[in-house]
């Protein structure tokens, strides 16, 4: 791949990225700005910035990387990332917007009335938040040292330098600019040069994986292990934390905050799995194709870059280079957006922690937190052996759907839920979860029960957390929160019943012309 054009695509996505996000400055005047956008940002406007945020590298590299190792198998990947989204329209989208929350802890106090509760969930949004974004550093390391032949460390630095200068200079304002441009050069960098593939792949005769000397029944339904240790049990929990953790990651729940009401929260999580479900065709069909002409990536271990390799192997010259260049650009935006929306939402949250609001402000809370929030996990990601972009998303998602997804199914239907039952749920979630991955990392083996039990733990630790809350709520009722009822109607009330109501109690009529 020619380096001079990489180098050029990945320094215009640079410098667009931080103009766009400079922009968003001359709109970021007030703290609700910075935190929230104001609640302004209209469904189509959130849903592509949403899509950009969401979009990580797991998505755009990762899904294609591990198609071309493991075949139809890993389909459950992006076919769990976008059903996650249903679930979250019919539980959580609403009603979560009308709770009035800046960030997850804020909902869990408004919720429990609580600041221990408060800050569990603050300690869990930093975990979680951590583990999504070494991988981001990591792949961004890895994408430039192998298109233009950089240190791994530059690539990591770089996302993590124009990330902290737009969060600091226009917040959430910024970040909302920045990612739905984000979204659409994603799709734009993986549609067109899969046009030529799939062009060169119909001259080429239309091979089959069986051609190229794959297995013939990589097509077939998930049954049995594949050298993943994908089993039945594997497949139900991988499913368990793609569907319910998509509703407890911090830096999707955020966004929801962003919509003018409960109503366009529902219209822009319709207009998500629209633009997740257009968008997840593309690596599937990359990793078919790859897994045709890029089979040879397996013996290096090198799969994640299976995208980018294609257009050269297939196409070559200078249109290849371009094409590789192209998807090179599309790559480095996937970094960026999903990096800076895990930035603002843990900047979000130490913004708000009592050190900050008493000594910095919120606003310049929310600057020192970003950067703040950003070290450990750049930290991490340069001095830790590389690992899949999406097996390390994938932890992410069980520590989420095992803590903050029971929170807020039961913080929104369930009145009896207390504060300890709310703390003992997320501690249970998030140490099981949590816990068992590592175990899983030390042990360093993927074979029998146990081994499956630590490396995919969600099937098992989200239940636990949800009948732990459940148990510790109902033994401690003489905790519940005296507000919860009133709580519970502001949660479920449409916002324009309650503009009706107050026309005809008199509370938003004009006042009588003067005489």
């Amino acid at each position: 791949m020619n380096a001079t054009y990489s180098a050029i695509a990945v320094a215009a996505v640079a410098l667009a990225t931080l103009g766009i996000g400079l922009f968003g400055l001359r709109f970021s005047r007030t703290t609700s700005d910075f935190f929230v956008a104001s609640r302004s940002v209209g469904p189509l406007w959130n849903s592509s910035a949403i899509g950009g945020e969401y979009l990580s590298a797991a998505s755009y590299l990762g899904i294609a990387g591990l198609i071309v190792t493991f075949g139809a198998d890993m389909v459950w990947f992006p076919v769990g990332w976008t059903a996650g989204y249903l679930v979250l329209l019919a539980f959580v989208a609403a009603p979560l917007r009308r709770s009035g929350a800046y960030t997850l802890p804020d909902f869990t106090q408004m919720r429990v009335q609580s600041t221990a509760a408060r800050g569990v969930a603050s300690v869990l949004v930093v975990v979680i938040g951590w583990l999504y974004l070494m991988p981001q550093f990591q792949g961004a390391g890895l994408v430039l040292h192998t298109v233009i032949g950089a240190p791994a460390w530059v690539g990591s630095v770089l996302v993590a330098v124009i990330v902290v200068i737009n969060v600091v200079s226009g917040g959430m304002r910024s970040i909302t600019f920045v990612q739905a441009f984000q979204y659409w050069l994603k799709l734009t960098a993986l549609l067109v040069p899969l046009v030529f593939l799939l062009h060169a792949w119909v001259d080429d005769g239309s091979p089959t994986p069986s051609d190229a000397g794959a297995s013939a029944s990589w097509l077939s339904p998930v049954a049995a292990d594949t050298g993943l240790g994908l089993s039945l049990y594997a497949t139900y929990s991988l499913i368990v934390a793609t569907f319910l953790g998509t509703m407890g990651l911090p830096h999707v729940v955020v966004r929801f905050y962003t919509n003018p009401d409960g109503r366009a929260a529902r219209r822009t999580t319709l207009l998500v799995l629209a633009l997740l479900g257009v968008f997840y065709l593309m690596p599937t069909a990359y990793g078919v194709i790859g897994r045709i002409y890029a089979g040879d990536l397996v013996d290096t271990g090198e799969t994640d870059i299976v995208v980018l390799e294609l257009p050269m192997r297939m196409i070559g010259g200078t249109l290849g280079e371009v094409l590789g260049a192209l998807l090179t650009a599309g790559a480095f935006a996937a970094f960026l957006s999903t990096s800076s929306g895990v930035t603002m939402s843990l900047a979000g949250v130490l913004a708000q922690g009592p050190l900050a609001r008493r000594v910095l402000g919120p606003v310049a809370g929310l600057q020192v937190g970003a950067l703040l929030g950003i070290l450990v996990p750049l930290g991490l990601a340069l001095v830790s052996g590389r690992i899949a972009v999406a097996s390390s998303v994938g932890f992410a998602f069980a520590v989420a759907a095992s803590t903050f997804c029971p929170l807020l199914v039961l913080g929104i239907w369930w009145p009896r839920l207390t504060a300890p039952g709310a703390i003992a749920g997320m501690v249970a979630g998030g140490v099981g979860a949590g816990g068992a991955v590592i175990a899983a990392i030390v042990r360093g083996t993927d074979d029998g029960w146990v081994d499956q039990l630590l490396s995919r733990p969600a099937a098992w630790s989200m239940p636990l957390a949800l009948a732990t809350m459940v148990l510790v709520s109902l033994a401690t009722q003489g905790r519940r929160p005296s507000n919860v009822r009133r709580t519970m109607v502001r949660l479920h009330t449409p916002e324009r019943l309650r503009l009706d109501r107050a026309d005809a109690d008199g509370l938003s009529r004009p006042d009588p012309p003067r005489a």
